[in-house]
């Protein structure tokens, strides 16, 4: 159990969040993303209280960036309620957050005090232990989505889906008792990161409060020049354009894609290197991608960093010094990553998802491509590469967007006032 050393202001109203992974190892945009939203909601006289597995092996208060920025963190043994599922399969759907189960969570969380609002950033089980409780409480009720629920290709929504075959889940006893399918309904206010999202969940649930609230970036956290930084670190990039992939090593985040147009792109552009820049998430797609980076003969050609700290100067480094920012994911219901490339002047390359679709505007801040046409992805790094400056500008432009519509203390504090709201009307139903 890890708590800030700072105590807590007393008058501030104090609010329970429910992660589904919190590794330091591992940090990504949905990690980013919350620890943003807390420094604000500090700022705004909020206290979130952050609930959050264990990682195994890497409980160390001095490695969390949540507790070092001074937030209180409370971490439970979470499981898999899976019986003859292969270790390597477990420790998958840990990394990324899958359907977990937690006794000590349930013990934990009814021990809490003074709690005005819970808000759950993660579905199934443990979703449905933070409904339960907030009806228990009396309190407010919210839930986020962060990776997209129904704003998904059929593809990927298919393999969401899919019984697991793998073993016997015995945990779904636990989701019928906590309600799991009742999160949604429950909720005194959905939010997502993106008006897609949002749409679809109004026409689903007319009556429900959606909100759309975007992800933020700090700017100033990339005005100093870290370019060095990431050199000493990677000397291979030396001398040579970056072609950036950020995010983690994972089939939704199509890395593979970048690895099968590599043999075109260094063929028009020799002076290139591509950086794959993440934790890898999911063992099996790990191994892919290096069996193909060998396969390939390109293993000169590829770099990949492994996971790199919350605001690393090497990964900001990577950043600045990036001729583009690759994106092939298959699907990005908002792509905080374009934001932080924006924010550090990297110019933007990403395929259509609705993410990307609601920042960039081809030709004036970035490009977009479609996966199932390859020559529209090779198009856009072509004219990229070709004209520095007028990607230069187009970078700019997104900055500027960043600093207009993405600050941290604004999108905060229309976070407290939803929250304001929520308490109030569920003080007069009462």
């Amino acid at each position: 159990m890890l708590k800030s050393s700072d105590q807590a202001n007393p008058s501030s109203m104090r609010t329970i969040h429910l992660l589904r992974k919190l590794d330091p190892q591992a940090w990504g945009g949905t990690e980013m993303a919350i620890q943003r939203l807390f420094d604000g909601l500090r700022n705004h006289q909020v206290t979130p209280v952050v609930y959050c597995p264990r990682v195994e092996g890497r409980n160390g208060e001095d490695l969390d960036p949540l507790v070092e920025a001074g937030h209180e963190v409370q971490r439970f043994k979470a499981f898999v309620p899976v019986l003859g599922m292969p270790r390597t399969r477990k420790r998958q759907l840990i990394a990324v957050g899958g359907n977990l189960m937690s006794f000590d969570l349930i013990s934990s969380l009814w021990q809490e005090k003074n709690v005005a609002l819970v808000h759950t950033h993660t579905l199934g089980r443990i979703g449905a232990i933070a409904r339960t409780f907030a009806k228990q409480r009396q309190v407010p009720f919210v839930v986020t989505i962060h990776g997209g629920v129904l704003d998904l290709p059929e593809k990927v929504k298919q393999t969401f889906n899919e019984p697991i075959k793998d073993g016997l889940e015995w945990g779904k006893l636990f989701g019928f008792l906590f309600r799991s399918n009742r999160v949604f309904q429950d909720a005194d206010a959905v939010i997502t990161c993106n008006p897609k999202e949002a749409a679809l969940w109004n026409e689903k649930f007319p009556e429900k409060r959606v909100v759309v609230q975007p992800h933020g970036v700090d700017v100033s956290v990339y005005d100093r020049d870290c370019k060095e930084q990431a050199s000493a670190a990677f000397p291979q990039i030396r001398g040579r354009k970056i072609l950036l992939s950020l995010g983690r090593v994972d089939p939704i985040k199509n890395q593979v894609f970048l690895l099968e147009q590599a043999s075109e792109i260094f063929r028009n552009h020799p002076d290139t290197i591509l950086v794959l820049a993440g934790p890898c998430t999911d063992e099996p797609y790990g191994v892919l991608v290096n069996q193909r980076i060998r396969d390939l003969g390109i293993a000169d050609r590829v770099v990949l960093t492994g996971g790199l700290p919350p605001n690393d100067p090497r990964l900001i480094g990577l950043l600045q010094a990036a001729s583009v920012l690759l994106l092939a994911s298959l699907s990005e219901t908002f792509g905080l990553v374009i934001l932080e490339a924006w924010a550090a002047g990297a110019p933007v390359l990403c395929s259509g998802t609705s993410g990307a679709r609601a920042m960039i505007r081809p030709g004036e801040n970035g490009y977009l491509f479609d996966l199932e046409k390859p020559a529209t992805f090779h198009q856009g790094l072509d004219e990229t590469l070709a004209k520095p400056l007028a990607a230069k500008n187009m970078a700019l432009s997104g900055r500027a967007q960043v600093r207009a519509d993405y600050s941290l203390d604004a999108l905060a504090g229309r976070m407290k006032n939803l929250y304001t709201e929520l308490v109030e009307e569920k003080l007069c139903a009462s």
